[in-house]
């Protein structure tokens, strides 16, 4: 089920932090690293590059609210939070840092693991709505390139945009090139 999920734990509490290793140890995860600050859970997560970061809200270093910003801003890693705390606003901030799940202590196995998965499996939707965008970017800069070339190739050489199109197509294949390199190659020329 759980192919082998990586986790650093962030826990000032050392005795919490012995309890969530074994607890998720025992669950099937493995904890590549464990410490009792915020700054250098930032630094384990760059080092280890974990499926899931666990970070309690008050420690040392940097509370887990900036280390989970930090960490979502730059790291392909779910964040989940652990605290004592359940106001509103904690959670609010939690959630804009980048958290995907919030768990309050004392924790249960029963809940761990559900806030784990549910994070990691938030984390691979917005990774895949994330890819999504960048294609239809792509997408649309392409066309807007064939676009450009199709006028270019419509001014010069006074033919319709069909026309201008299928020359676009016909040389790409000829070249076995991307429509949008001979269409980049069509704009480079006509600018010089």
């Amino acid at each position: 089920m759980m192919d082998q999920v990586r986790v650093v734990i962030a826990e000032d509490e050392a005795i919490i932090r012995l309890d969530l290793r074994e607890t998720l140890e025992s669950s099937g995860y493995i904890v590549v690293a464990d410490t009792g600050r915020g700054d250098e859970a930032v630094k384990l997560v760059s080092h280890h590059k974990p499926d899931v970061v666990i970070l309690d809200v008050k420690m040392p270093g940097v509370d887990g609210i900036q280390a989970a910003r930090e960490i979502a801003s730059v790291e392909d890693t779910a964040v989940v939070i652990l605290t004592a705390f359940s106001q509103r606003e904690l959670i609010d901030e939690a959630v804009d840092a980048g958290a995907l799940a919030y768990l309050v202590k004392p924790f249960e196995q029963s809940d761990l693991v559900p806030a784990i998965e549910i994070a990691r499996r938030r984390h691979q939707e917005m990774r895949e709505l994330s890819d999504q965008a960048k294609t239809l970017e792509e997408r649309l800069e392409a066309r807007k390139l064939i676009e450009k070339a199709k006028g270019f190739l419509v001014e010069k050489n006074s033919i319709s945009e069909n026309e201008a199109f299928k020359f676009i197509q016909k040389t790409a294949m000829s070249t076995r090139k991307a429509m949008v390199d001979i269409a980049q190659e069509i704009i480079s020329e006509n600018l010089e």
